[in-house]
């Protein structure tokens, strides 16, 4: 009975969770005024990591690290390679703009996971990444040359890190047993020292110590790592694997219009209609893993 009495608490739980995920593109964007992206992705993934691990130990979770190599692999694609890509693609990208990009991720993990772990791709999902391959090229608007042609890379490419990722983790978890929580710990931390040697190597400007600043890398480091990732723990285990999927529907189309609010990045009609095709898509995929998760035996 306690899944049915949490499920108003985890879909509250994913209301803020999305919010906190969407919204932090607009803060990312911002940011990168008064710190250089490289900084910024080390220290916001530094301070990320240590709100895990002090909520590991507040919640007397286990420590616990295994398959040191793999879990070093994932952090190095996950944390480092990630949100380096992002935080880059940002310089020149609008908020709006490189979430929807990034956001394609899960059209990159069904033929992954096709190809690396043997799993069947059904009609319907092949549908789905043609959608939003249509969708894709209508955001691009490789005819118009709208935005920066390097910074749409490196959002596509943060996805792409993001989906192999995802497919290792995957993987991981089903040649061992895994803390969901410890293992995004320790592999951010292995990321986060990445990032540390890539700022060290990488000349950059001094900081801007603004109240702005210290305030996205609160945002970033407690909310959009800490708190959000218990939030995403919690729904995991009061709602369904297919639909806890459907939040991430939300995310990016909440930093879209964050940035069309607040950083006036008024998207033009082919690339509102690109933007629509991607969420679309992304929910037929979702849709397809919520009735495969309700067709699936019970454990």
């Amino acid at each position: 009975m306690q899944p049915v009495r949490s499920a108003p608490l985890a879909f509250l739980a994913l209301i803020v969770m999305s919010l906190i995920w969407g919204y932090n593109w607009v803060v990312m964007k911002q940011v990168i005024q008064y710190v250089d992206p490289f900084d910024f992705s080390a220290i916001r993934t530094l301070l990320g990591a240590a709100t895990l691990f002090l909520a590991l130990a507040v919640l007397r979770w286990p420590m616990k690290i295994v398959a040191v190599r793999q879990v070093l692999l994932l952090g190095l694609l996950q944390t480092a390679a990630f949100t380096a890509l992002i935080q880059w693609a940002l310089v020149a990208g609008g908020a709006g703009k490189t979430a929807v990009l990034v956001y394609t991720m899960p059209f990159w993990v069904v033929p992954l996971a096709w190809w690396w772990l043997g799993e069947r791709v059904r009609g319907t999902q092949w549908l789905a990444i043609a959608i939003a391959a249509v969708g894709l090229v209508l955001v691009l608007e490789p005819w118009a040359m709208r935005g920066s042609a390097f910074s749409n890379l490196l959002a596509i490419a943060g996805g792409l890190a993001w989906a192999v990722s995802a497919v290792l983790a995957k993987r991981m978890r089903r040649d061992h047993a895994f803390d969901l929580l410890s293992l995004t710990a320790w592999q951010m931390l292995f990321g986060a020292l990445a990032l540390c040697v890539v700022a060290l190597l990488h000349p950059s400007r001094p900081i801007d110590p603004t109240p702005y600043f210290f305030g996205a890398l609160v945002f970033n480091g407690v909310l959009a790592t800490g708190l959000a990732w218990l939030l995403w723990l919690f729904v995991l285990q009061n709602l369904s694997t297919g639909l806890a999927g459907l939040s991430t529907l939300g995310i990016p189309m909440i930093g879209a219009l964050a940035g069309w609010l607040e950083l006036g990045e008024r998207p033009a009609p082919v690339e509102l209609a690109g933007m629509l095709l991607i969420g679309a898509a992304l929910a037929m995929i979702s849709l397809v893993a919520l009735w495969q998760s309700r067709r699936a035996p019970p454990a």
